[in-house]
């Protein structure tokens, strides 16, 4: 994990308007949100596994899943999670089971982030900065 120091830490936003500002820029809200903080993705590479640009934000009042909750942005960051290759030991077969358990577990959750998409993802928060701070 690599953190990106950046002007939207600490700023507040409704994160409807948060939402519909990001997703046309090509970001997603993670998986794994929970009802006070959540991450929106953009999916850098998918060389060797997935590298991501992930901008972590926390619900200042309310939960995530109501209207009208604002949210503090907190400090972008570069994430890499590499995949195994080859079958996962741990899935579980079966047809009620496979629609649950149909990904493979990650080799490293907070695998090596490559050098060269370090520069890329400065940029993407400079882009950021200047769609959310202007």
């Amino acid at each position: 994990m690599i953190e990106i120091e950046s002007r939207l830490e600490g700023q507040t936003i409704e994160l409807y308007d948060l939402e519909q500002k990001l997703k046309p820029m090509g970001y997603s809200i993670g998986g794994n949100w929970e009802y006070d903080h959540g991450y929106f993705d953009y999916k850098i590479d998918s060389q060797n596994g997935y590298q991501y640009l992930r901008v972590p934000f926390k619900a200042t009042d309310g939960q995530l899943d109501t209207p009208n909750t604002m949210v503090e942005i907190g400090t972008p960051f570069l994430l890499s999670h590499r995949y195994q290759e080859d079958m996962d030991d741990h899935a579980k077969i079966g047809n009620f089971s496979a629609s649950f358990n149909q990904f493979q577990e990650p080799e490293e959750k907070d695998a090596a982030f490559p050098e060269k998409y370090v520069e890329t993802g400065k940029e993407l928060v400079k882009q950021l900065e200047a769609e959310l701070l202007s």
